[in-house]
């Protein structure tokens, strides 16, 4: 069995397991992972413009906002860009700030045909402490992931 079907079936029992559903839920290095070695499956970031310029960015992803900033107004196109930028026929990954929009983005891309939606756990800034601060706990950035300013 190939790196990338093992991650996938690894990602399909989480998502079992958690009760998601769409296809699975992917740790940031199994996205990576993924995104590296099947020209199929591609990361979709779905934080605001706001947070890739603040927080940074993943060189390798597609950009369809979930909702704007300020304000966190939910996007009424999120469906139709997301339509548009990716075939529904590809291993689609969603990533937000910390895995919710992500996972409210695969549930959609899932009723919208996408039977390869995944949602990316931890997001890219990972959870926050106690104190709600981003510590790098865990998240795309802590794993030591490509990203830039």
């Amino acid at each position: 069995m190939e790196v990338a079907e093992k991650i996938l079936n690894q990602a399909q029992a989480r998502a079992a397991q958690m009760g998601l559903p769409y296809a699975g839920a992917l740790t940031p290095a199994e996205a990576y992972a993924l995104i590296s070695q099947d020209s199929n499956a591609v990361l979709v970031d779905v934080r605001s413009r706001a947070e890739l310029e603040l927080v940074g960015r993943v060189p390798m992803a597609s950009h369809v906002e979930w909702a704007f900033y300020p304000g966190m107004v939910a996007n009424p196109e999120f469906a139709a860009q997301l339509q548009a930028q990716i075939d529904a026929s590809r291993t689609v990954i969603f990533m937000c700030r910390t895995g919710g929009r992500s996972h409210n983005a695969a549930l959609l891309a899932q009723q919208l045909g996408y039977s390869q939606a995944y949602n990316m756990l931890e997001g890219f800034e990972g959870e926050a402490n106690e104190h709600k601060q981003r510590t790098l706990i865990n998240g795309w950035k802590h794993a030591g992931l490509p990203w830039t300013n």
